[in-house]
């Protein structure tokens, strides 16, 4: 017998080679029905693991995400049989499941059609009824080559090729369908009773412009098809709540094919918005001790050789090279790099100067237009972009010093996101190197480790709830992660904070101790609002484009019942304007009610109408986006309520935090 230690402490003993599945139902029979997969010594497991000593063991079930995870993954491959029976030429790819789903890429000549799912779709449902069994197995690699080679899948071949000589890997049959796979899977096709594919795009092998361009088939299941039913619902209204809808019905921004993929266009509402978000973000940041800098677009690519970008970011850079052959380095000629980031440049900035240890902390913040060679799969909308401005911040610091500085940039960017709104929507990633995979980092294992012992004190300290991420570390250091869903359901990175153990060395970044002796500082990049154009994309869903007053491009809209009260309603326009209120009035030659629809449509926060009884009376005929028609209320009343409500969202708070700040230092 052996001893099984669940989640809850409980132990209970079993037969040796019992499986996971029988654990299930030992701890009971609803729990044996609903199960899905395991986690056995905290290693992902299918319910078919053999138990063959005493073991910690936690049941998943379609609950959890490691029982999402095996059904999908077991969804993508029927979705792979269903491709093959009815394109025997097809050749396969990747399937992995996704939050909400999985999709499978096929290199196939010509895409698929909208019928052509539907069939797949019937397919699907013969392989289902079918109750066809998933059973793993295991060859070297010598074998699974031989295999996926005589199968014809030359893509299969390519990612065993890739692996080491002495790799023993996992594969998976389903009936006649054999699949190059680590699992782990459900135990039967039978228990996918509902699924939907949702979607067909483009993606290119790898990730890789360089490579082949596949399609993508994406999909969703569930155990129950009401479930289903709610989830393609809920999908439907998000679509309607996207940003790169709304954004663009409401002039916020545009594209163009003339200028290309990923560099949006901001019309005069979007420039607004931004505009009011970057004063706020950057008065916010001055009273909290930053100095502001202002560095060039784009450097000598020795500069990024120095921090390790150009080792371990190249492929992400633009490069602009005098280079004759473009080769792209400094062979001949000189190599100027797009900056996808600015800390190198305030580094710069701070070594102009002697430091003692009375300097630290420095506080450096800029408002950063950055560059990054994102593959035009991967964009979409304002979320992921090749030009972008972001919040960017570094904070020179001695270590003693460390943890009140990162505490103080967490106190930054939870008021930011209160003010903003999202606070409550926000979750925290703690972000570490894969030490399996050092070659995406700077190999220091002794460095690493102790700087994420450090930050995972400091978060604890802090009282912050995050969940940790092996594999997701910027190169040169942890990171903390401030995470947001959008409408669709994929997670953003909204906010980043990092502890840098390296840089501060490679730039010979010092200040003289109280010992006379030079030390190297620590540094934390941070921002503070993020990259504007993904937390204004993040803000037109939360809202579904109706923008907080303080945000609103427009705050009230001035609506004449004719042309001869516009000089009238130019007075009050002046007015309103000359108390910083965003107001515009509406001079076209239509009818009233053409204009209230119009005003309505465009989500303004206020629109008034102005007729003779308002013009005679100094009133205004007032109906708010939140409470309707509010009837007549005098002018100077609703000139002082809009400044009111406007700073008992922003400014006031601002304004108040801003006074706490400063007496605290």
């Amino acid at each position: 017998m052996i001893n099984i230690t669940l989640k809850d402490g409980n132990v209970i003993e079993l037969e040796k080679g019992s499986t996971v599945k029988d654990a299930a139902f030992a701890i009971s029979s609803g729990l044996g029905r609903a199960a899905m997969a395991g986690r056995v010594n905290g290693e992902r497991v299918d319910l078919r693991f053999p138990l063959e000593e005493d073991c910690t063991l936690e049941i998943r079930t379609f609950d959890d995400e490691d029982g999402q995870h095996a059904f999908r993954h077991t969804s993508s491959h029927i979705l792979a049989l269903a491709v093959k029976r009815l394109y025997p030429e097809v050749k396969l790819a990747i399937g992995p499941a996704i939050a909400d789903g999985y999709y499978y890429d096929f290199d196939k000549e010509g895409s698929f059609s909208a019928e052509d799912l539907l069939k797949i779709e019937e397919e699907m449902k013969k392989i289902v009824k079918d109750d066809l069994k998933l059973e793993r197995y295991t060859l070297s690699r010598e074998e699974a080559i031989a295999l996926m080679k005589e199968m014809d899948e030359p893509y299969k071949v390519e990612l065993i090729e890739d692996l080491p000589e002495d790799e023993v890997l996992s594969f998976y049959k389903m009936g006649e369908f054999v699949d190059l796979c680590a699992g782990p899977h459900i135990s039967s096709t039978k228990l996918v009773k509902a699924f939907k594919l949702t979607q067909v795009a483009g993606a290119y092998w790898r990730g890789s412009e360089k490579n082949k361009m596949l399609t993508r088939i994406y999909g969703t299941s569930f155990p129950k098809k009401a479930d289903l039913d709610e989830y393609l619902l809920r999908i439907e209204e998000a679509k309607k709540r996207d940003h790169n809808k709304i954004g663009r019905e409401l002039g916020i921004f545009t594209s163009s094919e003339l200028i290309g993929q990923g560099l949006p266009l901001f019309k005069k509402n979007g420039t607004k918005i931004l505009q009011v978000m970057k004063r706020f973000i950057e008065d916010l940041e001055e009273s909290r001790g930053y100095e502001f800098t202002q560095t060039p677009l784009m450097s000598k690519s020795d500069l990024f050789k120095i921090s390790g970008h150009w080792d371990h970011y190249k492929d992400g850079m633009f490069i602009m090279c005098q280079d004759p052959h473009g080769h792209g380095d400094d062979v001949e000629g000189e190599v100027r790099p797009l900056r996808p980031m600015a800390c190198p440049f305030q580094f710069a900035i701070y070594n102009s100067d002697q430091h003692s240890y009375r300097d630290p902390p420095v506080r450096m913040g800029e408002t950063s237009t950055l560059f990054r060679n994102e593959s035009s799969g991967e964009m979409h909308g304002l979320t992921r972009v090749r030009q972008f401005t972001i919040s960017e911040g570094h904070l020179i610091v001695r270590p003693d010093q460390l943890e009140e500085e990162f505490k103080g940039v967490l106190d930054l960017t939870n008021y930011v996101m209160e003010v903003l709104g999202i606070k409550d929507d926000i979750t925290y990633r703690f972000s570490k190197w894969d030490p399996k995979d050092t070659h995406k980092y700077i190999n220091n294992p002794e460095a690493w480790e102790a700087t994420q012992n450090t930050m995972r004190e400091i978060l604890d300290h802090a009282g912050v709830d995050y969940v940790e991420a092996e594999g997701e570390a910027a190169f040169y250091g942890p990171k903390l992660d401030l995470q947001m869903k959008n409408v669709h359901g994929k997670e953003d990175t909204i906010i980043t904070v990092q502890i840098d153990f390296a840089l501060p060395g490679r730039f010979n970044m010092t200040y003289v101790d109280k010992d006379g002796q030079k030390k190297h500082p620590i540094v934390i990049h941070r921002t503070s609002i993020g990259c504007y154009e993904r937390t204004l994309a993040i803000l037109i869903e939360k809202y579904a484009g109706a923008m907080p007053l303080w945000l609103a491009p427009v705050q009230v809209r001035l609506l004449p019942i004719s042309e001869k009260y516009h000089d009238y309603v130019e007075e009050v326009l002046a007015l309103m304007k000359k108390k910083g209120i965003r107001a515009e009035m509406d001079e076209r030659n239509e009818k009233i009610g053409y204009k209230i629809r119009e005003a309505r449509n465009e989500k303004i926060p206020y629109f008034v109408v102005i007729g003779e009884q308002e013009q005679e009376n100094g009133t205004l005929s007032v109906t708010s986006r939140e409470k309707g028609d509010e009837g007549k209320v005098s002018m100077e009343d609703f000139i002082n309520r809009i400044i009111m409500e406007d700073e008992s969202k922003f400014n006031y708070h601002f304004a108040k935090k801003a006074e706490e700040t400063k007496d605290e230092n």
